[in-house]
């Protein structure tokens, strides 16, 4: 395909020669299962390492990039004062998005109830098939303290930022709320210098965040080669068996998650932000199908930032400190799946959920959604916590893993459209407002 193809269209023919060469292989393996296979070997030794130098090379930029991009966001609001309204707009927002997108999940889950189309002889294949993932998954959450007030303070404000910044092991991204937190500290202490002072820290900022930049630029280039190579791969290996055993729940849910995209953030766009929703969801293309490839809303966010800045022009204080907040705590994509498993995952077992149990699921999936990690996979340790708290057996998380990396990248998806959605929407309301309060 010709360099001179526009990034955005690229990628989007990657992604679908990936998926049409994908159930090619499978259609193959149904005839020649030997051939099938040798893909999922070819896939995980060659197709998963190449679809990984993409993710670790956006993985390299989060870090600093997060810290830069909201320091620098918070000190060019140049006075203190301004920090109250963006802040306050941007949290109101991220909940009712996140509110609004599980009562969308559950109110279809509840419509199609697909636990109830899910057979004996099928369910006990995919917990044979998925246990032993299902107890990895159960025995992380156990790990992790109980929500409290000093476990706020110990997630926030660790005493060694550094160490909970660069993570427990080169595997796996540091916590990056510490980092959010010193990050609007800086930028906070930033607005208290003299104008020549504080200009200077923000052009060193903003120097680390052009830096940044480039490197995505660099990333990007991989993309059009390397999406194919991991919906390739994802398909190969999930097969039709589990997704046609799931099938209703799958469908279910990419359609709750697809409504809330389309559905409730055109009418943000069109009623808070003045702007078409058709229009938008074209320059807003290249993010989306970035955010579908990866997987991670921590990936995606130096590609949110160009986007904001190139294609939608977005005040940098506002984008600044919007999406870095967005990309950890704005999880509607997120907390709308862990409604639906939990609902899903109660109907297989037979356990009912009366709408008093599903009110408070409700809370407890938007709060547990921002505790998430923005990498791929971060909801399932959160999942199974639900589902105990529910008297639910967590090992019923085993049913939809088989399924959970597509479903990924959907709610993923949903997650960084979200995000910028708001970010389009508080800057829109912002400017009004210094319009009329200059």
């Amino acid at each position: 395909m010709s360099t001179s193809t526009p990034l955005a269209k690229r990628i989007l023919w990657g992604l679908v020669i990936g998926v049409v060469a994908a159930v090619a292989t499978l259609g193959i393996g149904q005839l020649h299962p030997a051939t099938l296979a040798l893909m999922q070997k070819i896939s995980g030794a060659v197709f998963d390492p190449f679809g990984q130098i993409f993710l670790r090379m956006l993985f390299f930029v989060v870090i600093p990039l997060v810290f830069t991009s909201l320091a620098s966001g918070v000190a060019q609001l140049g006075r203190l004062d301004r920090l109250g309204p963006l802040a306050g707009r941007t949290f109101l927002l991220f909940f009712l998005n996140m509110g609004i997108a599980v009562a969308i999940g559950l109110a279809m889950m509840n419509t199609v109830q697909p636990g109830r189309h899910l057979d004996e002889q099928a369910r006990s294949q995919l917990m044979q098939e998925y246990g032993s993932s299902a107890q990895q998954t159960i025995d992380r959450k156990a790990a992790q303290p109980g929500m409290s007030f000093g476990t706020l303070v110990e997630m926030f404000m660790p005493r060694n930022l550094f160490g909970a910044v660069a993570g427990p092991s080169r595997d796996v991204l540091g916590d990056v709320l510490p980092l959010i937190l010193f990050a609007i500290l800086v930028g906070a202490a930033a607005t208290q210098l003299r104008e020549k002072e504080r200009k200077r820290v923000q052009l060193a900022l903003d120097t680390i965040t052009e830096l940044m930049t480039k490197i995505v630029g660099f990333a990007l280039q991989l993309a059009p080669y390397a999406v194919p190579a991991m919906i390739y791969s994802v398909i190969v290996k999930v097969g039709v068996d589990v997704l046609l055993a799931l099938s209703v729940f799958v469908v279910g849910c990419s359609v709750a998650l697809a409504s809330h995209l389309f559905g409730t953030m055109s009418l943000w766009l069109r009623f808070l932000a003045g702007r078409s929703p058709l229009a938008y969801f074209r320059q807003i293309r290249p993010l989306l199908i970035t955010a579908f490839s990866t997987s991670s809303s921590n990936a995606c966010l130096p590609a949110s930032l160009a986007v904001a800045h190139d294609e939608l022009k977005l005040a940098p204080s506002t984008a600044g400190f919007v999406l870095p907040l967005g990309a950890t705590m704005n999880m509607s994509g997120t907390a709308l799946f862990e409604g639906c498993v939990v609902l899903f995952v109660a109907q297989a077992f037979g356990v009912e959920l009366t709408l008093g149990h599903q009110a408070i699921l409700m809370l407890l999936s938007v709060l547990s959604a921002v505790a998430v990690a923005g990498i791929p996979g971060g909801s399932l340790p959160m999942i199974a916590g639900l589902l105990a708290t529910f008297g639910i057996p967590p090992e019923g998380i085993g049913i939809i893993i088989g399924v959970d990396r597509i479903l990924d990248m959907m709610r993923t998806t949903v997650n960084v459209g979200s995000d910028i959605v708001t970010a389009t929407v508080v800057d829109h309301q912002l400017r009004d407002r210094l319009a009329a309060n200059p």
